[in-house]
């Protein structure tokens, strides 16, 4: 029986696309865009201008809708993992079907945590659907539509998808004549992508319009709210994974029919500058069937009842960290304008974060002009290591952020503000970040890596502080680090090994510890020394720990720690073919060492 207090509450339709940013919509600008049922959409609903995914890729973005948490502090921030969380997160869906709302997911889970996805809902299959609900009862739907996902130009789906008729054999834009973002360089095969995903973004429109019409011949327009979102930037280079806008930045699109309409602040066709996030889904849904948000739920509601106005120093929090198999660490703030990012891997290149980006031709063919020596200034860099440690970017003169104010001195003072602002945050929220992946088994075994965390929340402020320090790549802290390398605290001797990493040839006087540190009870401790020690010189050493490394057949992401060190120095011919086959042979492997093992055996069978 539907419960009492369900009996008048609205419907939720939640419509979501797929590594879309913002600016592939009419509505957001693009004039070469052909959107127009989004378009039509935000003309008669509510546009935000300035809504943000807090992590740039699609399972770790998720983690934090669904719970209404912080990927970071719940300890799902790695693309992709299946850690353990807390009990004390649960998913909106378990307050909306106490409130008798029937919940369906069509059909997309993948929250990055351990556990059945599905069963958080009342129905999540490729049918899914609001219609099958009880009699009386409100729903929340949600329709994932994959057809823009970076996937979607890969040849093979262009291919299939020319095939099914969902977009013309022949771009209705000539790749020549498309305009093309200035952090892009200007090739043959990044120019064909764009046009391609032109069409792809009018084929994604005409879904969005077919559930909507759905929506209407079934009689439940007038009571159901409507948002749109993508779940993360992209979709050609330098967008899926990044923090820049490009990146985070999506599209968000509100429909409140006039029967609900005091449930928002906002009037229809307006456009909202207050800046909203992920995490602040969950909140705001809760806060739409009027329930107070739960203490665990980090964001705000802005909207229904229990709506919080965002402050007007409100900062939204970003974060990247591992994607696929791929580590390095970045942690960002955004007030709508101005953007802060701060790199805790600037030993690293800014490309690639991720191996699976080169199915598409854009991708593969801006390496290629990299590899040949024929790219200049940003569009070579972003290749190189010893990136920038921190980016500060006024995204209103800037929208494509190309720009780094980092280093004007006339923005000295907000880089110390921000700087300062995402410390207390990081430490606000118990970034569990601070913590390398290959530690979570270890320093919190059959427990979720949060509950480590809280255990230690006075210490979180110093180790934020050396994580700054370590990452600063400024010679003159070397002494300290050297110190904190005799630290008892493995966290404390990572970041310290970290920062003599990050110095590289600078922190030569650091060689005797790091080689000490080869024989430390932490994997991810040994392999910093390891790729230290190498910077340093001592090659044949390095090589040698670092495929001992490789041992550790228990802990994969260990494993694949040891792998980014050694990919990072050219070293994979070295790894033994003993470790290929055992690996082909674990079924227990990880998914990404498995495939990095195929690739080497299928290598050396060709040679």
């Amino acid at each position: 029986q539907l419960p009492a207090i369900a009996a008048d509450r609205p419907n939720i339709l939640w419509i979501t696309s797929e590594d879309n940013d913002y600016g592939w919509l009419g509505c957001y600008g693009n004039t070469e865009a052909q959107t127009p049922r989004l378009d039509a959409l935000a003309t008669h609903g509510v546009l935000f201008k300035h809504a943000y995914s807090n992590a740039p890729v699609c399972a770790v973005a998720r983690s934090t809708i669904i719970n209404g948490a912080y990927a970071v502090t719940q300890g799902t921030q790695h693309m992709r993992s299946r850690h353990p969380i807390s009990k004390k997160y649960k998913p909106y869906t378990s307050y909306l079907r106490k409130l008798g709302y029937y919940c369906t997911n069509r059909a997309k889970t993948d929250y990055n945590f351990r556990g059945n996805d599905r069963s958080i809902w009342d129905e999540c299959s490729g049918k899914a659907h609001y219609k099958n609900r009880p009699e009386g009862a409100p729903f929340f739907a949600i329709f994932n539509l994959t057809v823009s996902h970076e996937s979607s130009l890969f040849e093979a789906k262009i291919k299939n998808n020319r095939a099914r008729g969902l977009i013309p054999k022949k771009p209705r834009i000539d790749p020549a004549k498309v305009n093309i973002r200035p952090y892009l360089p200007d090739l043959p095969e990044i120019r064909s992508d764009i046009a391609i995903y032109y069409d792809t973004m009018t084929a994604l429109d005409t879904q969005v319009d077919k559930l909507l019409d759905e929506l209407k011949k079934s009689g439940l327009a007038d009571d159901t709210i409507v948002l749109y979102y993508s779940d993360h930037g992209g979709i050609t280079p330098r967008g899926k994974r990044y923090l820049k806008d490009s990146g985070i930045r999506v599209p968000m699109l509100l429909h409140v029919p006039q029967k609900w309409q005091h449930l928002s602040p906002f009037k229809p066709g307006q456009k909202v500058d207050e800046p909203v996030a992920f995490v602040d889904l969950a909140p705001t849904l809760l806060s739409i069937t009027g329930t107070e948000k739960p203490g665990q739920m980090q964001g705000r509601a802005f909207l229904g009842p229990h709506r919080v106005a965002a402050a007007k120093d409100h900062h939204v929090f970003l974060y990247a960290d591992r994607f696929d198999e791929i580590y390095g660490m970045r942690r960002g703030l955004t007030d709508g304008r101005w953007k802060y990012i701060r790199r805790f891997t600037p030993n690293l290149a800014a490309a690639p974060y991720s191996y699976y980006q080169f199915g598409q031709a854009g991708w593969r063919g801006w390496q290629h002009a990299w590899k040949g020596n024929k790219l200049k200034g940003r569009h070579h860099d972003i290749w190189e290591g010893n990136q920038p440690v921190e980016e500060l970017f006024d995204t209103q003169s800037d929208p494509w952020e190309v720009t780094n104010l980092a280093t004007d001195s006339t923005h000295a003072k907000r880089l110390v503000n921000m700087r300062t602002r995402l410390k207390e945050k990081m430490i606000e929220v118990k970034d569990t970040g601070l913590i390398p992946e290959p530690m979570f088994a270890k320093l919190a075994p059959q427990q979720p890596v949060s509950s480590y965390w809280n255990t230690r929340a006075k210490d979180i402020p110093s180790l934020v502080d050396i994580a700054f320090t370590a990452s600063a790549r400024d010679a003159d802290n070397l002494p300290g680090l050297i110190a904190k390398l005799r630290s008892n605290d493995s966290i404390t001797r990572y970041w310290a090994a970290q920062g003599v990493l990050i110095l590289g040839k600078a922190a030569s006087q650091a060689e005797p510890d790091m080689t000490r540190l080869l024989t430390d009870t932490q994997s991810a401790i040994r392999v910093s020394a390891a790729q230290s020690l190498f910077k340093l010189g001592q090659r044949e050493k390095a090589l040698t720990a670092l495929m001992a490394e490789l041992n550790d057949d228990n802990n994969e992401y260990a494993q694949q720690n040891a792998i980014n060190a050694i990919t990072q120095i050219n070293a994979l011919s070295s790894i033994p073919d003993s470790w290929i086959k055992a690996t082909q042979r674990n079924k227990n492997a990880g998914q990404y060492l498995k495939r990095l093992a195929d690739k080497l055996a299928k290598n050396r069978q060709k040679k």
